[in-house]
């Protein structure tokens, strides 16, 4: 089953430590769908920036519980983050 690249990769996470794994490490960090597999994650990023990836590290994060406006319970919701190493000589401009 094949899913549209911009389905998959939802935005790129730009902060101070992920510029300094782009910079040391080649490393770019994406939120992605929280269905979305490595090998998906992977396709979709060589297609999208044309690019060849060499690994990709995936992290899960549950959404946190707090309180809201007047003390209604909310609950942010949960979402995936990967990281996405390139191949040396490869970039991608975030920016």
């Amino acid at each position: 089953m094949s899913v549209e690249p911009h389905r998959i990769i939802q935005g790129a996470i730009i902060t101070e430590e992920s510029t300094i794994q782009t910079e040391a490490k080649g490393q770019y960090v994406f939120r992605v769908n929280p269905k979305a597999n490595k090998n998906q994650i992977r396709d979709a990023v060589e297609e999208l920036f044309d690019v060849v990836v060499v690994s990709v590290n995936t992290m899960n994060y549950r959404g946190k519980r707090g309180r809201r406006i007047r003390g209604n319970i909310g609950r942010r919701s949960s979402w995936k983050k990967a990281i996405v190493k390139l191949q040396e000589g490869d970039t991608i401009e975030l920016m």
